[in-house]
């Protein structure tokens, strides 16, 4: 294992022969933190919280350090290379060693160092605060790369799940919405083309809300967000009737 990064669709190894000098990890981020003094009390005003319920945090901000191994291509060919796909341009990233998350932001080379023995370059990057899990909820998972240890079967939890005259009730916990606030997609199909009633609950961001939809198609509600120790959905159809509902959005975590 060279410890790679897959910067879109280049390899740090297989494309450039790159090697780190220690194991690429991004740095986590920093925390908003909004505070008020108040004159004459102790301490002050916390206000990080106050727009959203919950913690938002700034970019991930790093380098890594790589050694250009020899005998490969020309330094200089190398490092035009580089800078030609990478310098300024914002995509994804994703670790050899965590190969089912990818990062997302902006990378730079920052420097690039010449000697006899080898070369070195290093590579700045600014990224979101969330890594977010390359398959989506809907994904249907394969056998092969599948870890029967640690891997969840999403696509069971949210994909298709049946509506009947009774409605249905969806519980769903951190381990299944990720550590990362999202809104989430809603998937709609009816038998009658005459769409449903969503209520959701979020006790952690003191949200209840109830929407309604009047035919099938996707729809993504800003009120609606996944996020803390458990969330609650009911669905009913408008008439008599059935339908599938399928909830799309990727998990997200540090």
């Amino acid at each position: 294992m060279y410890h790679s990064i897959t910067f879109g669709e280049k390899n740090t190894w297989d494309d450039w022969k790159l090697v780190p000098t220690s194991r690429p990890v991004f740095n986590p981020p920093s925390l908003k933190r909004r505070t008020v003094d108040i004159p004459g009390a102790d301490s002050f005003l916390d206000l990080s919280e106050a727009l959203t319920g919950y913690p938002v945090y700034e970019n991930r901000e790093g380098s890594f350090e790589f050694t250009v191994l020899n005998g490969y291509k020309e330094w200089y060919e190398a490092f035009s290379d580089i800078c030609d796909y990478l310098h300024g341009q914002k995509m994804k990233a994703i670790l050899e060693d965590d190969k089912n998350y990818y990062y997302e932001g902006r990378f730079t080379v920052n420097e690039w160092q010449s000697n006899k023995g080898n070369s070195s370059i290093v590579i700045n990057y600014s990224v979101n605060p969330y890594k977010w899990s390359v398959h989506n909820t809907l994904w249907e998972w394969e056998w092969d790369p599948f870890n029967f240890r640690t891997g969840v079967i999403y696509s069971m939890f949210y994909s298709k799940k049946t509506v009947s005259q009774q409605g249905l009730t969806l519980i769903y916990d951190s381990n299944l919405i990720g550590r990362a606030p999202v809104c989430p997609k809603f998937l709609i199909a009816s038998s009658n083309n005459q769409g449903m009633s969503i209520k959701f609950q979020n006790n952690d961001l003191k949200i209840n809300k109830e929407v309604s939809v009047n035919k099938d198609g996707t729809y993504q509600f800003p009120e609606i967000v996944f996020y803390g120790s458990q969330v609650k959905l009911e669905f009913s159809c408008h008439s008599s009737g059935t339908g599938t509902v399928s909830i799309d959005f990727r998990q997200g975590r540090f």
